[in-house]
């Protein structure tokens, strides 16, 4: 199967926005992304760096101009068409070991290089076609904050929009409890189901489904802890559903939001009968912590 590749080039500033809209906001999302810098870029301003996205279906060059200067990046892309390979493992191949409060991300070719820390929770995600690799700030920070909520302990768990699993496999070595991931890509629930086998991470449910809208989600509900790592519009769409599939004094966390975006999805959440609590420490991607009163 061909891969198509859009790449832009311009200043580092540009080009890292460019890479997060592409991740994050733009649907649906490519499947790779890499934000790379020539030889002579030697300053976060300097005008040679490039992002290399990777669909595996053509994406109009028409929208994704529009879509990047609508985030004013003026920069274009240029689209090419690639042989057979598996370009989306290839991009993401490398990209090295993360680590998020105690837990260790990485890949099984730096297991070897793996460190041994006290309190460590290591997680293998491997470079494949799911979103998800702890790599961008909104599955970082999503860590970060599980580190700091790990006294909770709750027993019912959602993973809203898994894609590789990581915040569901990470919960699962962390509180050893029931989770129900679910995610509206059927590849990427196959790949959540691989990932969450060579964690040994067991007591996680999968499941093919968009939003609330699926009987089995409803079955299992109340959640007394939700994550919800999409986009700003679905967690708006969502506030609701979410109150009413939450237990009294559930903890909801939400990324995949711009900073921009961060007031209306606030919004939502309180008139839904929420309560902020938190709010992670990045300028462009927050991570939002709610109580369910």
């Amino acid at each position: 199967m061909p891969t198509f590749k859009a790449v832009w080039t311009g200043t580092h500033d540009e080009m890292s926005r460019v890479a997060d809209l592409l991740s994050e906001v733009f649907y649906p999302p490519a499947d790779a992304v890499s934000l790379t810098k020539g030889d002579s870029a030697q300053a976060d301003d300097a005008v040679n760096w490039r992002v290399d996205a990777y669909f595996e279906t053509a994406p109009d060059s028409d929208t994704l101009a529009h879509f990047t200067t609508e985030h004013g990046v003026s920069a274009t892309p240029v689209i090419e068409e690639l042989p057979d390979q598996d370009w989306v493992a290839h991009a993401l191949e490398g990209l090295g070991i993360v680590r998020c409060g105690r837990f260790v991300l990485y890949g099984v070719h730096d297991a070897e290089r793996l460190p041994q820390e006290d309190g460590d929770i290591p997680v293998r995600i491997d470079a494949n076609q799911a979103f998800g690799t702890g790599h961008h700030p909104t599955t970082a920070g999503c860590l970060e904050m599980l580190n700091k909520l790990s006294d909770l302990n709750p027993e019912n768990i959602l993973d809203l929009g898994t894609g590789s699993a990581v915040l569901a496999i990470a919960a699962a070595k962390l509180w050893g409890t029931k989770i129900l991931a679910t995610d509206i890509d059927a590849t990427s629930v196959e790949i959540a189901v691989e990932n969450a086998g060579f964690n040994a991470a067991t007591g996680i449910s999968f499941l093919t489904a968009a939003g609330f809208d699926h009987p089995d989600i409803a079955k299992a509900a109340p959640y007394d802890f939700v994550f919800a790592n999409i986009l700003a519009g679905p967690l708006v769409e969502l506030s609701r559903g979410m109150a009413s599939h939450t237990s009294p004094g559930a903890t909801v966390m939400l990324a995949g939001l711009l900073a921009e975006q961060e007031e209306k999805v606030t919004a939502a959440y309180l008139e839904a009968g929420f309560e902020l609590l938190q709010r992670g420490r990045h300028d462009t991607w927050p991570v939002l912590v709610f109580r369910r009163a």
